[in-house]
């Protein structure tokens, strides 16, 4: 297929107008070709509107139906400090239709235009690319590897991933005569493209996309594009062999290399991503989870781009971010090798005490049968193949199963990938797909959804009872133990925020956080531990004590009753228990009165609970009448509030004494967390602060950010650069500092409160309002179990809202009294007091309010737009 040469119409001011576009960035070059000839490239180049030098250079190649306007964004965003060059490539957009092109020598026409941009050697050199247009960038990259400082690859390809097939959308349009058909004849490869994205991408953007491949003479490359498409390696295709000598090469390219990825892509998903990441050296993933192919126009790509390049540039934005974003964070310095995770295990070998029990199962588990169970478990998936670093996707349910397969992964040098039943059927799919499990481990069924719903389609899938069986008949020699410094686990978080994030764990922070927990509750063999929290149970082992699972369903930790923690406590004269504050106020909701009509409750068919000397609690905000009224069940305990979350954990803690010390004189309010733990350190830095140059902590009492440093700190979110970033501080002391999300401030005695999220805040005209000590005051003085305190307007102006919590009322207006009497209580200007008969709480601890989406609704109610349902903002 050939068409003669010949230069499209230019878009006007006007058109690039429509499209958002500055007419002063669009310009065609007249290049010298390798081919001896001379052609015409049109550019989108910032350049013209720079506000000074720039701090960067970056050339964009787009991919095949797009053009220069795939990066519309990016000019946009940070077109005024960086020159951003975006080129349509010949054939394509409203560059110089020319004779068919191959791979190879549009590698040489990119040098050739690069070549010809005028780029001052002295600025930063950076490449984005897009779908082919990223197997070109990377062509031109393995060539020039001494002039890349950074590349942004979004959603494209060097080669088929190993075990899969080429995209099955470029084989379909391929596909002899439907290729000119689809591709040159009719728009709808053209269209097609932008469809996949959905309702993403507005009209506008359609229209811009489509504009200028108007005619079959103007879509010639289109065609060619596709059909330049190696679709079965090895296949004798001319473009194979240079594409495989790119890729064998990739290998040089030593600069950062960010791979920007819209996860729901049907062309290029999460395979070859990875695909990538193992070719080149030096690579960080952000994914946009329900972005597709056009990625950089769905999602906020140019946001993300726009941090990595302050970074690239050493720019402000830099300074006071973590270095090795994306690695395994480097033992804290003077620390030594900690005993591995599985250590007590081979400390009790001998011991046919129960070591884990579960009572919905009724199964139990010695601490000798355990050892061997996860060596062989440890064995045998290394003889199905299993190596070191490869993600397993843990299926199994709650029990002594699971716990078995986890630390058996470990010892193998598995990562597991921990995703609770909490998070429901979508969340928790969303979550192992993220992950790309190289294996999954569980029950059948759950592997038939697993294979059925796609969660991990090339994964090996094994049957956790086949496994169990085989691990109980013998052992296989044990692989080497992996490196304390090795990735050991994925955990998600609860979603209460957002979408749940996976949060990596090396084998060095877990045993740190074992080390912690110990400490922090003088922990030893002669304790057992009931676990109300199902993740919480997988301590038990790792610090030797046997731990027993209460009778209730995990995915409602707010229905465990009376009797089930009894039982458990009965089971393993239990000395230590963990659970929710939802489970715990379902406790109490279920403890039986008195028989004989006396006051108080009979705690004498509970007596079960006498043997605990510890109770925790965390997740959410503790009422200390929830506690107060559990004491009276449990007259032996030290009631414990421990405060972190899912990327460290402990932090700070507290038991009730102290609760009940620190709310007789703290003004500000807030729920007081307690002082840190030992080996954790806490500071306060002011809202907002520049993180180019961290400031030093705000006095006692002043409200701010929390900001945490621990040897057990996780090392980061996996396929998440932006969050990580956004999440790691460096205040040049030699610490990784985590940026929790929450305010709040510490007290004349060293003793931490919390006061709410930062997202959470009420940017009011008379400052800020933390949204916690609101609540606090109003759930406390008019006896309501849940109250969110909530901002409406635009920030600066926000009004402070108050939602509370009536199962018995109605949705909209509290009434006139309640109103009344809550605007008596607090201590700022109230706007309005709203009614719900249930306010919106994550799945895993039944106790975090979405404040986010109560804020939407309140918003609605306000403007007159009633709304039954909660919607995220």
């Amino acid at each position: 297929m050939s068409a003669r040469s010949w230069v499209p119409d230019q878009p006007t001011a006007a058109d690039l107008e429509s499209w958002d576009l500055d007419p002063a960035w669009s310009r065609v070059l007249e290049v010298a070709s390798h081919d001896g000839s001379t052609y015409q490239w049109h550019v989108l180049d910032s350049g013209p509107t720079l506000d000074g030098p720039p701090d960067a250079i970056m050339v964009c190649v787009h991919g095949n139906p797009t053009w220069a306007y795939s990066w519309a964004t990016f000019l946009r965003k940070f077109g005024t400090r960086c020159r951003v060059i975006a080129v349509d490539q010949l054939g394509m957009g409203f560059s110089e239709r020319t004779e068919l092109r191959r791979y190879a020598t549009r590698v040489s026409d990119l040098n050739d235009v690069i070549e010809a941009l005028d780029i001052d050697p002295a600025t930063p050199f950076a490449l984005a690319a897009h779908d082919w247009g990223g197997a070109i960038a990377m062509g031109w990259a393995v060539d020039h590897a001494d002039r890349v400082d950074g590349m942004v690859l979004c959603n494209t390809g060097i080669g088929v991933p190993e075990g899969r097939k080429s995209p099955g959308l470029i084989r379909l349009a391929a596909a002899g005569p439907l290729r000119d058909f689809v591709c040159r004849r009719t728009p709808i490869f053209v269209g097609g493209t932008t469809r996949l994205s959905g309702s993403h991408i507005n009209a506008a953007d359609r229209a811009a996309f489509a504009a200028p491949y108007s005619s079959a003479a103007a879509r010639v490359a289109v065609a060619d594009f596709v059909g330049d498409v190696p679709l079965q390696p090895g296949g004798g295709h001319p473009s194979d062999g240079p594409l495989a000598e790119v890729a064998a090469k990739l290998g040089a390219i030593t600069a950062p290399v960010l791979l920007a990825w819209g996860a729901a892509d049907p062309v290029f998903n999460d395979d070859f991503a990875a695909d990538l990441a193992g070719r080149i050296p030096n690579t960080s993933l952000q994914r946009f989870p329900s972005a597709s192919h056009l990625v950089m126009a769905e999602a906020d790509v140019a946001s993300v781009v726009d941090d990595w390049l302050s970074d690239l540039t050493g720019g402000p934005a830099a300074k006071g971010v973590a270095a090795g974003v994306g690695d395994i964070s480097a033992p804290a310095a003077g620390s030594d090798r900690a005993k591995p995770l599985w250590s007590a295990l081979d400390d009790r070998r001998a011991d046919t005490s129960t070591a884990f029990a579960d009572m919905a199962s009724g199964q139990s588990i010695t601490w000798a049968d355990f050892a061997d169970r996860v060596d062989g478990v440890a064995a045998q998936l290394a003889k199905r193949g299993m190596r070191a670093g490869e993600h397993v996707a843990m299926l199994t349910p709650p029990g002594v199963d699971l716990v078995v397969a986890v630390y058996g992964v470990w010892r193998a040098g598995g990562v597991t990938v921990v995703a609770d039943r909490g998070l429901g059927l979508r969340g928790l799919g969303r979550a192992v797909r993220s992950t790309r499990p190289s294996w999954v481990v569980g029950p059948s069924r759950a592997l038939r959804a697993a294979k059925t719903l796609r969660w991990a389609p090339r994964a090996e899938l094994v049957d956790i009872d086949a496994l169990m069986a085989k691990a109980a008949a013998g052992s296989e020699p044990l692989a080497a133990e992996p490196a304390a410094d090795a990735l050991a686990a994925i955990l998600f978080t609860s979603g209460a925020t957002g979408p749940a994030k996976g949060v990596r764990y090396g084998h060095r922070q877990l045993a740190a956080q074992r080390d912690a927990l110990a400490a922090t509750y003088e922990i030893t063999v002669d304790d057992s531990l009931v676990a109300a929290f199902a993740p919480f149970a997988l301590y038990g082992p790792a610090l030797g004590i046997s731990t027993v699972l209460p009778d209730c369903d995990v995915t409602k930790p707010g229905e465990l009753t009376a009797v089930a923690l009894d039982a458990a406590c009965r089971r393993l004269n239990a000395t230590l228990a963990f659970a929710s504050p939802a489970a715990l106020a379902n406790v109490l909701a279920t403890a039986r009165p008195v028989s004989d009509g006396l006051d108080g409750l009979d705690g004498r068919w509970l007596d079960g609970l006498d043997g605990l000397r510890t109770v925790m609690s965390a997740g959410a905000p503790v009422p200390a009448e929830t506690l107060t009224a559990l004491s009276l069940f449990v007259p032996n305990a030290s009631l414990h509030t421990p405060y972190g979350m899912t990327e460290v954990l402990p932090v700070a803690d507290i038991n009730l004494v102290g609760i009940n010390a620190a709310s007789d004189g703290d003004p500000i309010g807030g729920v007081c967390v307690g002082p840190p733990v030992p080996g954790a350190t806490v500071e306060i830095l002011p809202l907002g602060f520049d993180a180019a140059a961290p400031p030093a902590s705000v006095p006692a009492g002043e409200m701010g950010e929390i900001v945490i440093s621990a040897p057990w700190v996780s090392d980061g979110y996996h396929g998440l650069w932006a969050t990580e970033r956004a999440a790691r501080l460096q205040r040049g002391d030699g610490k990784v500092w985590h940026r929790s999300g929450d305010v709040g401030h510490v007290d004349d005695s060293g003793r931490l409160w919390v006061e709410g999220r930062a997202v959470h805040n009420i940017d009011s005209a008379a400052g800020v309002i933390t949204s916690v000590p609101v609540e606090r005051l109003v759930e406390t003085s008019l006896e309501l179990a849940r109250v969110a305190a909530v901002g409406v307007g635009p920030p600066g102006l926000q009004q402070l809202v108050v939602v509370v919590e009536d199962p018995h009322g109605v949705d909209g207006l509290a009434s006139t009294d309640l109103t009344a009497r809550v605007r008596s209580i607090v201590n700022h200007r109230v706007a309005a007091v709203l009614s719900r008969r249930a306010l919106p709480v994550d799945i895993r601890h039944n106790a975090k309010i979405d404040r986010t989406a109560v804020a939407v609704w309140a918003d609605e109610v306000l403007a007159g737009r009633s709304s039954r349902r909660f919607r995220r903002g």
